[in-house]
């Protein structure tokens, strides 16, 4: 187990300077550590989410070879849902209000995972969003070896509710919303017709420009219960 002088070493800087995207492009080290995504209120409540403490992170991880790799050429990046477990609970809990359209991680060959990508156009509204609305702390190590030991009790201390796992808590509907997306992704075929929509409930109103939002907006609907049940 981590000694507690590394764990409050780690979750003061975790609380400490935080950085929007246009910065942490220049400051984020190459160096392995953890990092963790922040939102004000309205993100919060984009994601239908409700914060458990004041400064409560969205997401923590864990660099194991490079920070700015990790958060800022994989996270931030449109392209890379398929290897990004937070940009696909994001795009889970954000697929309504984006258009979002996922598709399998290769299209050349589809292995039926459950870690989906999304189309171009969609990648690019998920990074847009997470460059407009988080914000980025990091902590910087060299103890690479127990780095995985420091992130579980950091994980467990701050409870993120976009993680899934080393949380200790059921996270049911984001489970269910990547869940949504993955059933989606498996059903991808090439030129194949939009899956049958859940029409039991109307669309919301961004769903009607579909000029706005590409060809993919009408792939499904979210029930209005969707977006506050529980965790």
């Amino acid at each position: 187990m981590p000694g507690d002088a590394t764990v409050a070493a780690a979750l003061g800087s975790l609380a400490s300077a935080r950085h929007g995207y246009d910065v942490a492009v220049r400051v984020v080290p190459d160096e392995p550590g953890l990092y963790a995504l922040y939102g004000d209120e309205p993100t919060w409540s984009s994601l239908g989410l409700t914060p458990a403490f004041e400064d409560q992170p969205l997401y923590v991880g864990k660099a194991e070879r490079t920070l700015h790799g990790r958060d800022v050429r994989t996270h931030f990046a449109a392209g890379k849902s398929g290897s990004s477990t937070v940009r696909r609970s994001l795009a889970g809990l954000l697929a309504a209000e984006l258009a979002l359209v996922p598709i399998p991680r290769n299209v050349a060959k589809p292995d039926g995972s459950a870690n989906f990508a999304l189309d171009p156009p969609s990648e690019a509204r998920l990074s847009d969003w997470m460059q407009q609305r988080l914000s980025l702390a990091t902590w910087a190590t060299l103890e690479g070896g127990s780095l995985d030991a420091i992130e579980t009790v950091v994980v467990r201390q701050l409870r993120p509710p976009l993680n899934l796992a080393k949380v200790a808590e059921p996270r049911e509907r984001l489970r269910a919303a990547r869940k949504r997306l993955a059933d989606i992704a498996r059903a991808w075929q090439p030129g194949a017709a939009k899956p049958d929509v859940d029409r039991s409930t109307s669309a919301p109103p961004f769903l009607a420009n579909s000029r706005r939002y590409g060809a993919g907006c009408n792939l499904f609907r979210v029930r209005p219960s969707d977006s506050h049940a529980s965790w």
